[in-house]
């Protein structure tokens, strides 16, 4: 029977297969310990919001916990930013939503902490199941995410804002987004077409502070979800299988986006013609 090979590892005479048991556990431990990490994250943050009763401490310790971002050399930090920006929108909503959940009037301490638990799973799925993917199909849905929750986020907090400020707020959601999928397509005019997404959602962004509309949910009646981030969804959605179409077949094909565009034209016509008189202005 053939002997299993040996090697040295720091000194220590082991076998291959010794070795390989080692890396094993070590890669199990490495996963438990990331596990333990993301969960405490988002357990430490509806701890600070409840804490303190403010979202501040929770944003500092959201940008504390990207501190790799800028553990490179400075020439690279601007790179690393951008790159980062979605999972950056994320984690800095999901505050506001806590905050939100925890300053809303009406509501007792239990189902404000069970609303923010559930809130809380959701970004745990998040950083755990969906941020860490790579693949096309789960890079949309991460922009999609951002994309959502970032412009829920802006105007669940904006409603004493300069236009301004919230106009860029926008236009820093739809610029990231944009980048995060089109650096997925190796795409050569990625700043270019990122920052005419961007503009595209500020325009809406600029709409929406003037006309803000936003629905009561079932659970929480006291949160609001704004209408514009439905819409901005659904524009999104119809933008990117516009983009697809034409990447892959360098022209735009009717068959590849008039669902897309009949579903996008109807989402936003119900909302705007049926729903608007069911609606609470913010």
């Amino acid at each position: 029977m053939p002997l299993a090979r040996s090697t040295f590892v720091r000194g220590i005479l082991v076998t291959d297969m010794d070795f390989l048991k080692t890396v094993r556990r070590r890669s199990f431990l490495s996963e438990i310990v990331y596990i333990v990490l993301n969960v405490g994250l988002a357990a430490t943050l509806v701890f600070l919001v409840r804490i303190t009763g403010s979202p501040f401490p929770a944003f500092a310790f959201v940008m504390l916990s990207m501190w790799r971002v800028l553990a490179v050399r400075p020439r690279f930090w601007i790179a690393n930013i951008q790159s980062n920006l979605v999972c950056f929108i994320v984690s800095m909503s999901f505050v506001v939503f806590l905050y939100a959940i925890n300053s809303a009037a009406n509501i007792s301490n239990l189902d404000s902490l069970v609303i923010q638990s559930i809130t809380a799973v959701f970004f745990i799925a998040w950083l755990l199941f969906l941020r860490p993917q790579s693949k096309r199909f789960y890079v949309v849905m991460q922009a999609g995410v951002a994309l959502f929750v970032g412009v829920t986020a802006i105007y669940t907090m904006s409603y004493g804002w300069l236009a301004l400020l919230v106009v860029l707020m926008v236009w820093l959601v739809g610029y990231a987004t944009a980048r995060h999928i089109l650096s997925n397509y190796e795409e050569p005019h990625l700043i270019l077409l990122s920052l005419v997404w961007g503009l595209m959602m500020a325009e809406i962004g600029w709409l929406a502070y003037h006309w803000t509309i936003a629905y009561r949910l079932p659970i929480a009646t006291n949160v609001l979800l704004p209408q514009v981030s439905i819409i901005v969804l659904c524009f999104g959605f119809l933008a990117f299988k516009v983009y697809d179409s034409y990447f892959h077949h360098q022209r735009v094909r009717i068959n590849d986006i008039i669902l897309p565009l009949l579903f996008t034209i109807s989402i936003v016509g119900v909302l705007l013609i049926a729903f608007n008189n069911v609606s609470v202005g913010v």
